[in-house]
């Protein structure tokens, strides 16, 4: 299984790196955290860690640490955007529910 990004999620975090002016990639990360049990963590990396994993996705590079890597399989990061808003939504296959206020989920049994 692979993590890969939309056309639309990938130009958007695409500007955000250029606005920026640097950055190699798209990081996610997985924490334990949020009442639900588990929270997204991302930004732009600035470089590759020897723990990281490497994925290409429509011309970006998303790098997870590898001890994410499990809960984040499977992954598509897609762009919702509702008037003026744009944000990162995550269709996760290993996430059974979230919590109310969508900053966090629950994992299905077994994943990790």
């Amino acid at each position: 299984m692979n993590i890969s990004v939309t056309q639309a999620a990938a130009q958007h975090i695409d500007n955000v790196i250029k606005k920026r002016g640097s950055g190699v990639g798209f990081k996610l990360a997985v924490k334990d955290t949020g009442c639900s049990g588990y929270s997204y963590v991302m930004g732009i990396a600035d470089e590759v860690g020897d723990q990281d994993v490497v994925y290409q996705s429509e011309g970006l590079q998303v790098i997870v640490p590898k001890d994410s890597v499990d809960y984040l399989q499977g992954t598509e990061i897609d762009l919702s955007i509702s008037g003026l808003n744009r944000k990162l939504v995550f269709h996760n296959p290993n996430a059974v529910d979230a919590c109310g206020c969508g900053e966090s989920f629950n994992l299905k049994e077994g994943v990790v």
